[in-house]
C-alpha cells in the first residue's frame, strides 16, 4: 500500500508491502524506486514486512533542490520517525546502501541490523550512462527498446508523461545525486557497530572483491560478506539467493 508524509514541505512517498512480520526498511539505488523491492518483499513475507521509501527525486516523491549526503540521511531519519518504529533492519542498494550505512553510523541506536548491497566505502560514480539515457519515447515498448539490455533494471521507473514515455526521476537530478555520492565514506563505514551483511556481485562494476574484503576487515561490529553470481543489482540478477542471504542473516 502506498503512503506519504511531508518533510519540510516536500512529499516523500513509500510502499508498505504489509504483513505481520518484523519491519525492514528498504532504500533503493539510482534509477529505481520503492517498487523495485516488490519481489524481495514477497520472498521475505510473512516473516518480514518491507517498508520501502521512494527517496527524494525518485518514484512518487517530490523533486528536490539538493541531493547531498545529509539530505538523504535526514530523509531516512524522517521516514523512520514517521513510521514510529523502534530499532529495525535496514537494507540499502547502491545509493541506498550508502544512505543506509551513513544512517546507521549517525543514528546507531536506530538500526538493529544492516544489509548493504553492492556499494563501497569509497564511491566514484561514472555519470556517462545517466547522460546517455534516452529522451521521451512514444510508447513504453519504444523506451524499453531504446534502453536495450538496461531496460529490465529501470522498468519500475517508467512513466507516461505529456511528452511521451520517460522516467520517474530527472536526469539532471540523478547526475547531481551521483556527483554528491562520489567520495570517501570510510569514516561512516567504520563507525557502524550493528551486525552487518555486505552483499556484492561477481560481475559488479561498482565494488571490487578486494574493496569488499577491506570493508569486511575494517568493520567495527559483527559483519558477514557474501559474493553472489550477479552484476551490480544483485537483488534483480539473483533474487532467490539474495533473499535467502537476507533471511539467513536477519533471522535470530
Amino acid at each position: 500500500m502506498r503512503h506519504s508524509f511531508l518533510r519540510r514541505g516536500r512529499r516523500l512517498s513509500y510502499l508498505d508491502f504489509g504483513g505481520p512480520g518484523r519491519p525492514v526498511m528498504a532504500l533503493h539505488g539510482h534509477y529505481n524506486e520503492a517498487a523495485a523491492f516488490a519481489p524481495l518483499a514477497a520472498a521475505l513475507s510473512p516473516e518480514w514486512r518491507v517498508l520501502a521509501l521512494d527517496q527524494r527525486g525518485h518514484g512518487e516523491s517530490d523533486r528536490a533542490d539538493s541531493y547531498g549526503r545529509e539530505d538523504y540521511v535526514e530523509d531516512v531519519a524522517a521516514f523512520h520517525g514517521h513510521l514510529g518504529l523502534g530499532p529495525l533492519a535496514v537494507v540499502g542498494h547502491s545509493l541506498g546502501g550508502v544512505n543506509a550505512y551513513q544512517y546507521a553510523a549517525r543514528h546507531p541506536g536506530h538500526v538493529a541490523a544492516l544489509v548493504v548491497e553492492d556499494i563501497g566505502a569509497v564511491v566514484d560514480v561514472d555519470t556517462t550512462f545517466t547522460r546517455r539515457l534516452p529522451g521521451p519515447q512514444p510508447t513504453r515498448e519504444a523506451l524499453a527498446r531504446a534502453l536495450g539490455t538496461a531496460a529490465p533494471y529501470l522498468e519500475c521507473s517508467f512513466r507516461e508523461k505529456d511528452d511521451g514515455w520517460g522516467f520517474s526521476f530527472g536526469i539532471d537530478d540523478t547526475i547531481a545525486s551521483q556527483q554528491a555520492l562520489t567520495g570517501d565514506h570510510w569514516a561512516d563505514w567504520t563507525a557502524v557497530s550493528c551486525p552487518t551483511l555486505l552483499v556484492h556481485g561477481t560481475r559488479s562494476d561498482e565494488i571490487t572483491p578486494d574493496h569488499a574484503r577491506e570493508m569486511h576487515a575494517r568493520h567495527r561490529g559483527p559483519v558477514h560478506r557474501i559474493e553472489l553470481a550477479a552484476g551490480h543489482v544483485v537483488h534483480h540478477d539473483a533474487p532467490e539467493d539474495f533473499a535467502n542471504a537476507l533471511r539467513s542473516f536477519l533471522t535470530p
